[in-house]
């Protein structure tokens, strides 16, 4: 940075030397002397005028070429800290918020620290401090009326500018609003896009995209029409400063102290003023937008996690696996009911089952476990210590999930196994995928392992990709198994081979299992009726089929439902 702004100085100084020098030059050869006499002076003025412009002109390029790797250094950094403070925000935060428009948020942030630098240090900066060079230049070697109108010409430029463009800011950020709808919009849409073929809604996402690039197109051409009236007006100044210049050199010439070489030298000066100023409009703009893009930036950066670590947060270590709920309330934002007045108590190795109605509380119950979000009554313990003064980290790393709907990365099969343990040999992942029964199937995929897995893994199916996440999660080998709804979305071909594999690797561990098919949790050493948040009956299978309560009732509901659908077949 030193040296970028040493070099960029040194570039200014140059800029107004050059014209000096080729002023007296023109002197010195429509002097009234011996103009053979004059000519190796002129020469070698003209020479120095040459070195002195490429010298304004090449050490910027040279500058930049040290300031490159800076700049993008500190757009990287910059990136990554977002990045991270957003990874590590609460699961409300990413719940609430579109994908597309944070990753631009952080884009545009970055972006706008370039902006900030290159402008304020390279551009805004030394122009002001090339005018007083040239001002000084002007008022000691030619005329201080020279000085002042060129003064004038830029204060009055700079003051247009920033009006101007202050409206057109206003402009631009409504601009920005419909750039980022319009991005959010195509990137819902491209990711969802299963979801919109089977509701047939192909046309309507196409209207909405059309809409939203509409607003787009409509702020575009106002912003657009703007920037012409702007350059219109700073040509009009410009032009009408240098008619200043050109009427005060050529008073001065007719009075006699000025010659056509100081005319020249006037002119390139104010010149050299002008070419930095022509892109004002732009860099202020540009600094304006980047203030607000930082401004975004730094509101990210600002937020808190709803859920953190304690400065004095333990290690969790390898956990034994006993879970306890004591006395739990948690409630969601904007929900009247969530869980109230949870005691259970898992011992390690032990099986607990949690079923009831959609919104019963049974995944909320998880989401507390994993600490997604904190407890508001009562605690979750894991190894008898409060998950609250347990590190995330250390806790989520004895935890392994599988969810009704296994989200993959696009990536190979290998990579989203490994993910659990990017570390893991070879032989423990093919171990994992045996266990998980998925070997046979990918091993006789054509590119077996290196198989791509397609956007949030549709290139497999539903059964496929439940496999593929209890690998992961048996190659993690947590000391307590959550499975939520993990395979209610499966047909029963499928659920019976997934269910196999999820007992396989509910062997030896803890398992919390949230089910909606019942059938999947009657060998489960305790199960958990949840209704509106509350436990409404407990015990095993048999005791609560003897009991003849709700659970006996949503046993006989689903026993009839498949008979029928057996009928049906």
């Amino acid at each position: 940075m030193g040296l970028a702004v040493f070099l960029t100085a040194g570039a200014k100084l140059f800029e107004v030397i050059a014209p000096v020098l080729l002023g007296n030059a023109i002197n010195l050869l429509s002097g009234e002397g011996d103009l053979m006499a004059a000519l190796p002076l002129a020469l070698g003025g003209l020479t120095l005028f040459a070195a002195a412009r490429f010298a304004s002109g090449g050490l910027p390029q040279l500058r930049d070429a040290f300031f490159s790797p800076v700049s993008q250094d500190a757009q990287r950094l910059a990136s990554v800290d977002a990045f991270r403070h957003a990874q590590h925000l609460s699961l409300n935060f990413h719940q609430t918020r579109r994908t597309g428009a944070l990753n631009r948020v952080i884009e545009r942030g970055a972006g706008a620290i370039d902006y900030l630098i290159r402008f304020l240090a390279f551009n805004i900066g030394p122009t002001f401090i090339g005018l007083i060079l040239a001002a000084t230049v002007l008022a000691i070697t030619y005329d201080w009326r020279l000085a002042l109108v060129a003064v004038a010409t830029v204060a009055v430029y700079v003051v247009f500018t920033v009006i101007v463009t202050e409206w057109r800011v206003k402009q631009r950020r409504e601009m920005n609003k419909a750039d980022t709808s319009l991005r959010a919009i195509s990137i819902d849409t491209l990711t969802n896009f299963e979801t919109v073929k089977a509701f047939a809604a192909e046309e309507r996402e196409t209207f909405r995209y059309d809409a939203a690039l509409k607003r787009y197109n409509k702020r575009y051409v106002t912003v657009t029409r703007s920037m012409n009236l702007l350059n219109a007006g700073q040509e009009f100044i410009m032009n009408l400063g240098l008619l200043g210049i050109l009427a005060v050199a050529a008073w001065q010439v007719a009075d006699g102290p000025l010659r056509v070489g100081d005319i020249t030298a006037a002119m390139l000066l104010l010149f050299n003023l002008y070419r930095p100023l022509n892109i004002l409009g732009w860099a202020w703009r540009e600094i304006k937008q980047g203030a607000v893009d930082l401004e975004k930036l730094y509101g990210l950066m600002e937020m808190a996690p709803e859920v953190a670590d304690r400065p004095d947060a333990l290690d969790l270590g390898q956990a034994e696996g006993h879970v306890r709920f004591e006395n739990v309330g948690f409630s969601h934002e904007g929900r009247a009911v969530g869980v109230q007045g949870i005691d259970i108590d898992v011992p390690a190795g032990r099986s607990v089952a949690f079923v009831g109605t959609s919104g019963a509380g049974k995944s909320t119950l998880l989401k507390l476990l994993f600490r997604f979000y904190d407890v508001e009554e009562g605690r979750v313990l894991v190894d008898g210590q409060d998950v609250r003064n347990i590190s995330q980290a250390s806790l989520r790393r004895n935890l392994g999930l599988v969810p009704q709907d296994v989200v993959l990365f696009n990536d190979t099969i290998r990579a989203n196994v490994a993910y659990a343990r990017p570390e893991a040999s070879e032989a423990e992942i093919e171990a994992a995928m045996r266990q998980a029964q998925l070997l046979d199937f990918v091993k006789a995929l054509p590119d077996g392992l290196e198989t791509r897995v397609g956007e949030r893994g549709l290139k497999l199916s539903g059964g496929e990709k439940q496999r593929v996440g209890i690998a992961r999660v048996i190659l993690a080998d947590p000391a307590i198994l959550v499975l939520d709804e993990a395979t209610s979305a499966l047909d029963s071909g499928t659920e019976a081979a997934v269910q196999a594999a999820l007992e396989a690797a509910a062997r030896g561990r803890t398992s919390l299992i949230v089910a909606h098919r019942l059938s999947t949790v009657q060998h489960a050493d305790e199960i958990i009726v949840l209704e509106s948040g509350q436990i409404i009956e407990r015990g095993s299978h048999g005791d609560l089929i003897a009991r003849n309560g709700a659970y006996a009732e949503m046993w006989a509901r689903q026993a009839t439902r498949d008979r029928l659908i057996e009928a049906a077949e």
